[in-house]
């Protein structure tokens, strides 16, 4: 398995002599595109329905879940970065953290998959799986994530959104009416003028 997944990693890292123009487009993939994430849901909010709302704070849910789980991989199995392993090019600075699995993706794929499990964010589930993709080629092009990273990422992401689902009667319904109640407070005014939904 880990030959596999050094000879995908060295099939898809940058080559010697890459142009500087291809590695700020990857970087800019890699590390840029997941801020999409927060905006869409902030969007999302104060633009959507009370079941769209629900389904939010159950993708922020699913994203956070994701992320404490890839901790507690990296301290039970360490994996090192390719920097660490000697092999391919690095172009972009990172913490030497456990690599696997990718906390970028899982965040990602964590709220996409989530919102793909409610009937009407779906749409913006597709979008943000679909943004994934180019989000863990950047990662591995650039060098700072093997491509079973991604696999272990996406097997996390639907486990925490999957989670997440089967508890969402018991804890995200009490945080949604509690978010409402203090976003009709602090947003009141522009609720009244009609620039965000109620």
């Amino acid at each position: 398995m880990e030959h596999w997944n050094q000879t995908l990693f060295l099939l898809l890292n940058a080559a010697p002599g890459t142009s500087g123009v291809v590695v700020e487009a990857a970087r800019l993939l890699a590390d840029g595109l997941i801020w999409i994430v927060p905006m869409g849901m902030i969007f999302g909010w104060l633009r959507g329905s009370a079941a769209t709302r629900q389904a939010l704070v159950a993708a922020t849910v699913s994203g956070l879940a994701g992320l404490l789980i890839n901790q507690l991989i990296g301290l039970v199995w360490y994996h090192p970065r390719p920097i660490e392993a000697g092999i391919g090019q690095t172009l972009m600075a990172h913490a030497q953290d456990s690599s696997f699995p990718s906390d970028h993706l899982t965040l990602i794929w964590a709220v996409a998959f989530s919102l793909l499990l409610h009937e009407q964010p779906r749409v913006a589930g597709w979008a943000l799986a679909l943004l994934g993709l180019p989000v863990a080629w950047g990662r591995i092009y650039l060098g700072v994530h093997f491509p079973l990273d991604m696999l272990g990422a996406a097997l996390v992401a639907f486990g925490s959104a999957w989670l997440t689902l089967g508890e969402e009667h018991r804890f995200v319904a009490p945080v949604v009416h509690i978010l409402q109640r203090l976003y009709r407070r602090i947003f009141s005014g522009l609720i009244e003028k009609g620039w965000v939904r109620q």
